[in-house]
């Protein structure tokens, strides 16, 4: 079952100790069908484990234990600091359990082990920061008449459904539930049925932590089962999805039951722009990264390169070099640069738009095959010649897939580049610091790069325009998708 020999026994104690039921109200328990489900390590394509696989009924249960939680004085009625502490206690046992966390992604994800890692101590950091925020989100006293004192404060919004994607768990878990309980709610939380074991150790670490029962439940299932009695239930206040914009749209229509709010973080084709000014090889370097980081299965990915016509054969053949270079195979190796696809749903996926780039009259400058007999794998893939219309440049392939399209001037790289239905991330790399803003601020995306690629902060909201979402995660931003406001009166 290993996927790594001389970590096997290791692997296989550390897979034994996690939970595999279901969280709810406090305690681990079988799904009310008994039913379980299998998750793949994609990189031997063999059974991990099996956990429970939860269905419409109990999601019910979790709803009512999360709904009684969220009125029982030993969660709502507790001090700011308390929740605080709460947070930080998570965060040093998310951090004690740093290399579990790592070895549990790059089993069930794929995802190499540095990178795993990495997301593990970043978790960490994510719920030190929400740590921060129980104590500083205060109201408005707001100007009045003399015999009227008028003040504004924030309450959570309630039981909160939190629905992740498969490509980075532990990440996706932390950013939905630190700010939920940050903010005073309660949650559900719906793993991906691919990758479920890193979620069912934090639930696990979330209950050491001392954080009362039913406040946080965790419901593994599939989509169309538990994720949609999620989206429907008229219980839920809140619902929090990171995925496919198809899969948003559903959620969105489901909210008009009971007018649930809404986050949605969703699909992306980043227009990635570069100038012939350009530092050439840090831009080759992290376009590379853009779309073979995670094995490309990012929302955020480097999949449209837009390059100066005055430049697009030297960045091309850099760009071609590089990619075959990159060290594909087993992710617990720390030389394995990209591992596998998270699935064999997601390989046919991936492959398929191989032939459809080539029916299209795309030229594959490198790659466009499966990478060996067994695992998910497959090669980082170039597309040139092509034009904006095709297929494999409107649509999110989610693998180590990019197009290099031209533009002739900073009007034709904007036009092209918010030419598309997504709207979540950007990039422009020049060396004129006025052209760089001019085209940050065209672009339609919910962030913009300047000379660099995949940066990130918990401090900076996260989100997309048009159809990549709805709100924003992280930073203060995210406090007004887990918080409603109440306005106050008193005549005095």
């Amino acid at each position: 079952m290993a996927t790594l020999q001389m970590h096997e026994s290791e692997i296989e104690s550390l897979v034994a100790s996690i939970p595999r039921d279901l969280l709810i109200d406090g305690k681990w328990v079988p799904a009310l069908a008994g039913r379980t489900f299998e998750t793949i390590d994609p990189t031997t394509e063999t059974v991990i484990t099996w956990v429970a696989e939860g269905s419409a009924e109990d999601i019910d249960r979790a709803v009512v234990a999360a709904r009684r939680a969220l009125d029982n004085p030993n969660w709502s009625a507790i001090a700011p600091q308390e929740r605080t502490r709460l947070l930080l206690r998570i965060a040093d046992l998310i951090e004690a359990n740093a290399e579990k966390f790592a070895i549990l992604e790059t089993l069930d994800n794929g995802m190499p082990i540095s990178t795993a890692r990495g997301f593990a101590h970043g978790a960490a950091a994510c719920f030190r920061y929400y740590a921060g925020w129980p104590t500083k989100m205060h109201g408005d006293t707001n100007p009045s008449a003399p015999n009227v004192f008028n003040y504004t404060r924030r309450e959570p919004i309630g039981v909160c459904g939190l629905i992740i994607p498969w490509n980075v768990p532990l990440s996706a878990a932390a950013l939905k539930i630190a700010p939920a309980l940050a903010c005073g709610n309660t949650v559900i939380l719906k793993p991906a049925e691919q990758t479920p074991l890193s979620s069912l150790l934090l639930g696990q670490l979330i209950l050491d932590a001392g954080v009362p029962p039913g406040v946080v439940n965790i419901v593994n299932g599939f989509g169309e089962s538990a994720g949609a009695a999620l989206s429907n239930h008229p219980h839920i206040d809140k619902i929090a999805f990171t995925g496919s914009t198809s899969v948003g749209k559903q959620i969105l229509r489901a909210s008009s039951g009971n007018l649930k709010r809404v986050t949605l973080e969703l699909g992306g084709k980043s227009p990635n722009v570069i100038f012939p000014d350009a530092n050439l090889e840090a831009a080759v370097a992290a376009s590379l990264n853009g779309f073979c980081q995670m094995a490309g299965q990012m929302c955020i990915a480097s999949s449209r390169i837009f390059v100066h016509e005055a430049i697009h054969d030297a960045f091309v053949e850099k760009l071609t070099e590089q990619a075959r270079l990159i060290s594909i195979g087993n992710p617990f190796l720390p030389e394995t640069r990209m591992g596998p696809l998270v699935s064999h749903e997601q390989l046919e996926r991936v492959a398929a738009y191989f032939a459809i780039g080539a029916d299209e009259g795309a030229i594959v400058r490198t790659g466009g095959k499966r990478h060996g007999q067994v695992g998910y794998f497959v090669e980082p893939t170039i597309f040139t010649d092509v034009s904006n219309h095709m297929r494999i440049a409107k649509e999110e392939i989610f693998g180590p897939v990019t197009s290099v399209l031209t533009f002739r001037d900073e009007d034709d790289a904007v036009f092209q580049g918010n030419d598309n239905d997504y709207g979540l991330a950007a990039a422009v790399w020049t060396n004129d610091i006025g052209k760089a803003h001019r085209v940050a601020h065209r672009l339609k995306a919910g962030t913009v790069w300047i000379n660099t690629y995949l940066m990130a902060s918990h401090m900076s909201p996260f989100g997309g325009y048009k159809q990549s979402g709805i709100g924003r995660e992280m930073g203060a931003a995210s406090l007004d998708a887990y918080t409603q406001i109440k306005s106050v009166f008193a005549q005095l």
